[in-house]
C-alpha cells in the first residue's frame, strides 16, 4: 500500500507536469500533447484527489479551468462561474460521487441524474436579453473569459433570437467540428478540438465562418425568471428555443444504470460524428442542484465519468532516476519509442524504489504502459515470459544525483518509513534548487512568461541564475547576446519579470515551495497572515513558534503542514534564500471575499452528524453566512455546534473549559433562521 508521502510526491509531479501541458494547449494554441494524454493526466491527478481528499490542500486539481483570456479579446467577467468538473473514471468512483451527494444533502433514496455525453470541443457561453443575443464569451480562466461574438454569430447552430425567452438568459454549450468536416481541414489543425479553439480565436470572423463550426446546449448560467425544475426540462426547453442538444441524453439512478449506459456510449462513441471522452453526470433536480453548490473549482452536482485510457507494449532500454523540487528520487523507465494515443513516447514513470521491486522491474523487459496520468506513462505489467536468463534485478542508488545520501522519511499521519527516497540537502543540492526555480517561475507561482523549464535550464548551466531573487536581477544584454534571443524576446522577457514582482502574498507563499502546501494551504495561510510583514515573523525562532502554535487551530492545516512550515524556516539557507527574495518583490496582502450574514466575523466549528442536513452542508451554509469553519477548540471558537449523532466528548468538555458557546443542532437551525 502505497504511503501517504509517496502519493503526495507522486500527485504534485504530475501536476506541475499537467499544468505545462494546459499551458501550452490553451494559451499558446500549441499543444505538447494529445487531446487523449491531457484528459489522461488530469483524470489520473483527480481521481488521486478523490481517493485521497488531503491531496486537495496541495493543489484541487479542479482549479485548472481553461486558459487566461487572450488580450486579443475584449475580457469580460462571467456573471456565473464556468467551473472545471470533477471527474470519474470507474464504478467505485461513481458510487462514491452518488454517496457524497446523498450524504451532502442527508437522502438515503436515490437520486436522479441526467446523462449526456461529454463533447471534446470548447465551452462557450451566451447571454440573451430580451430574446436578443447580446455577447458570447469562451470560458477564459472560468471566471472571466472573451469576447467572441462575433465568431459566435458565424455559427448556424446558435439562434440569435429566441421568441418568447427569459428576460435574462445565459445558455452554456460546447462548440466542436464534426469529424467528417475536420476531414476537409485537417492539414490546418491538429485535431478536432484544435480546430474550434483556433477557430474561435480568429480576429477576423470571416475566417471563422469558413470552419464547419457546430454548437450543442447543455446548461444555463444567468437566468431571470427561473423557469425550471430539472435538467430534463431545461433541455427540452432549449430544443423548443431553436438550440441543438444531444440526442443521447437519459435520466439514470442506480449504479447498475450507470454503468450500462456508460458502458453502451462507450462502445457506440466511434459512430458518433464528434470526439466524445466520456459521459456527464448532472444531479436532475435544480433544488438540489442549488443545495450542493459548487466547490471554489467545481460544482458538486456533477461529474465528467470518462472513457477508458490507451494502452501498448514496449521495451525497457535503461532505468534512471530524476530529482524533484522536493528532493523525491523517482526512477524513469527509458522505452522503445512507441505510439500510444496518437502520442510517440520513450520515457514511462516507475514512480518509486518500492514499485519496481514490487513489480520486478528489470533492464530489458518487456512492460505494457499506459497514459492514464502523466506525459510520462505508467507501467502497468511487466511479460516476464519474454525476460531472458542473464536478466538483473535492478539496484536502486542509495545516493542523489548530487552524490548525497538519500533518506526514506517517516510519515506523520502514517507513522510509516515513506516508499520515496529523498535527498535532504535542499537548495545545497544543484538539481533540487534548478527545480525549485522552475517551480517558481510556473503558471500558478510567479507565472513568468518566457522563462520556461528549459529557459531555466539554459541560465543554470551559463550560472546566470542560482537563486530565486537572480530572476529579478538578470543581465539582460547577456541574454541578447545568446542564440534565439533576440532584442523583442529580451524586452517581453524583462517586462513579464518586472510585471511578476507585484504579486499576492497567498500566491508568495504557494510560490516558495514549502513541502506539504499547495495552493488551497497558501490560501488558508495568507488569510492568516494577511500581510507579507506579518508573514517575515517566521524568521524569528521565537515568534515562529506562537505563530505555529496558531496554525494548528485552522481548518484545512493540520501537523504534516505545521511540521513542514517549521522545517523549512529552520532551514538557515532556506530563510536566507526567501528573505532575500522578498526585498525585491511587492508582495500586497492577502484579499478574501469577505461573504457578510448572520454569521459575519463568527468562528464555528462542528462536531458529530446531523439529521436534518449533512456537516458539509452545514459548514457550507456557515461560510456562506460570514462565518469562518476552525478546526480546533480554541479560545478563538464562538459557537461549538454539537449534532446528535456522535458528537466528540473531548471537543465538548474542551469548549466547556473554555467557556464558548455551544449550540445544539436545532438551535444552529434556529440562528440560520432567524
Amino acid at each position: 500500500m502505497k504511503s501517504r508521502q509517496k502519493i503526495e510526491i507522486e500527485y504534485k509531479k504530475k501536476t506541475k507536469k499537467l499544468l505545462s501541458l494546459n499551458k501550452a494547449y490553451f494559451e499558446k494554441d500549441k499543444p505538447k500533447a494529445s487531446d487523449l494524454e491531457f484528459d489522461n493526466l488530469k483524470q489520473e491527478l483527480i481521481e488521486l484527489s478523490n481517493k485521497h481528499p488531503f491531496l486537495k490542500k496541495i493543489y484541487d486539481i479542479n482549479n485548472l479551468v481553461g486558459y487566461k483570456p487572450s488580450t486579443k479579446f475584449e475580457k469580460v467577467k462571467h456573471s456565473k462561474a464556468m467551473l472545471s468538473l470533477s471527474n470519474a473514471f470507474d464504478k467505485k468512483d461513481m458510487i462514491d460521487f452518488k454517496k457524497k451527494i446523498g450524504n451532502f444533502l442527508n437522502l438515503k433514496a436515490e437520486i436522479e441524474l441526467s446523462s449526456e455525453p461529454k463533447i471534446d470541443g470548447i465551452s462557450a457561453t451566451l447571454r440573451y436579453q430580451n430574446g436578443e443575443l447580446i455577447y458570447g464569451l469562451s470560458r477564459g480562466d472560468g471566471v472571466y473569459g472573451e469576447n467572441i461574438t462575433e465568431n459566435l454569430i458565424t455559427i448556424k447552430d446558435i439562434p440569435k433570437k429566441i421568441p418568447e425567452a427569459p428576460e435574462i438568459l445565459e445558455v452554456r454549450g460546447e462548440v466542436y467540428i464534426g469529424k467528417k468536416d475536420f476531414e476537409k481541414i485537417r492539414d490546418k489543425f491538429a485535431n478536432p478540438r484544435n480546430a474550434a479553439g483556433g477557430s474561435l480565436r480568429q480576429k477576423n470572423s470571416n475566417e471563422t465562418a469558413k470552419i464547419p463550426l457546430k454548437f450543442f446546449a447543455y446548461g444555463i448560467g444567468e437566468i431571470n425568471p427561473k423557469t425550471f425544475i430539472n435538467q430534463t426540462d431545461l433541455l427540452q426547453k432549449l430544443k423548443v428555443w431553436g438550440f441543438p442538444v444531444n440526442p443521447h441524453c437519459k435520466l439514470v439512478s442506480k449504479i447498475e444504470e450507470i454503468e450500462e449506459n456508460h458502458s453502451k456510449m462507450e462502445n457506440l462513441r466511434s459512430a458518433f460524428d464528434y470526439d466524445v471522452d466520456g459521459l456527464v453526470y448532472k444531479v436532475n433536480n435544480f433544488n438540489f442542484q442549488e443545495r450542493l453548490g459548487s466547490t471554489s473549482n467545481s460544482p458538486r452536482w456533477a461529474i465528467a465519468y470518462k472513457f477508458s485510457s490507451v494502452k501498448a507494449s514496449s521495451k525497457i532500454r535503461n532505468i534512471v532516476i530524476q530529482v524533484g523540487r522536493t528532493g523525491a528520487i523517482t526512477p524513469v523507465a527509458k522505452i522503445d519509442p512507441v505510439t500510444v494515443g496518437g502520442v510517440v513516447v520513450s520515457n514511462a514513470t516507475l514512480h518509486n524504489e518500492d514499485e519496481i521491486s514490487r513489480k520486478d522491474i528489470r533492464i530489458g523487459d518487456f512492460i505494457t504502459i499506459q497514459r492514464a496520468g502523466d506525459v510520462i506513462p505508467q507501467v502497468l505489467s511487466v511479460d516476464k515470459s519474454k525476460r531472458t536468463k542473464d536478466s538483473k534485478k535492478y539496484i536502486f542508488p542509495k545516493k542523489c544525483l548530487c552524490g548525497s545520501e538519500t533518506k526514506k522519511e517517516i510519515s506523520m499521519s502514517t507513522r510509516k518509513k515513506d516508499a520515496v527516497r529523498r535527498c535532504l540537502k535542499g537548495y545545497d543540492c544543484d538539481f533540487i534548487a534548478k527545480e525549485k526555480l522552475k517551480h517558481i517561475v510556473s503558471k500558478d507561482a510567479f507565472d513568468i512568461e518566457g522563462l520556461g523549464k528549459k529557459v531555466i535550464d539554459s541560465f543554470w548551466e551559463l550560472k546566470f541564475i542560482r537563486s530565486p531573487a537572480d530572476i529579478f536581477g538578470l543581465d539582460y544584454k547577456k541574454i541578447e547576446k545568446l542564440d534565439g534571443w533576440g532584442k523583442l524576446s529580451v524586452k517581453n522577457l524583462q517586462n513579464a519579470i518586472v510585471k511578476s514582482k507585484n504579486i499576492v502574498l497567498d500566491r508568495f507563499i504557494y510560490s516558495i515551495g514549502i513541502r506539504h502546501i499547495g495552493q488551497e494551504n497558501a490560501k488558508i495561510l495568507g488569510n492568516y497572515f494577511k500581510k507579507s510583514e506579518k508573514f517575515s515573523e517566521l524568521f524569528n525562532l521565537k515568534k515562529r513558534k506562537d505563530i505555529l502554535k496558531n496554525l494548528e487551530d485552522l481548518d484545512g492545516i493540520g501537523d504534516t503542514q505545521v511540521k513542514s512550515i517549521e522545517d523549512f524556516f529552520s532551514n538557515k539557507k532556506n530563510s536566507q534564500i526567501i528573505q532575500t527574495l522578498m526585498l525585491v518583490l511587492n508582495i500586497k496582502n492577502f484579499q478574501k471575499i469577505n461573504r457578510t450574514g448572520k454569521l459575519s466575523n463568527k468562528n464555528i466549528m462542528f462536531t458529530g452528524g446531523f439529521e436534518r442536513m449533512s456537516r458539509s452542508e452545514a459548514k457550507a451554509l456557515a461560510e456562506e453566512n460570514g462565518a469562518k469553519i476552525l478546526g480546533s477548540v480554541s479560545k478563538k471558537l464562538d459557537y461549538l455546534v454539537i449534532g446528535n449523532s456522535k458528537p466528540t466528548k473531548k471537543k465538548i468538555e474542551k469548549a466547556k473549559e473554555l467557556k464558548i458557546n455551544l449550540m445544539t443542532e436545532e438551535s444552529w437551525y434556529n440562528l440560520l433562521n432567524r
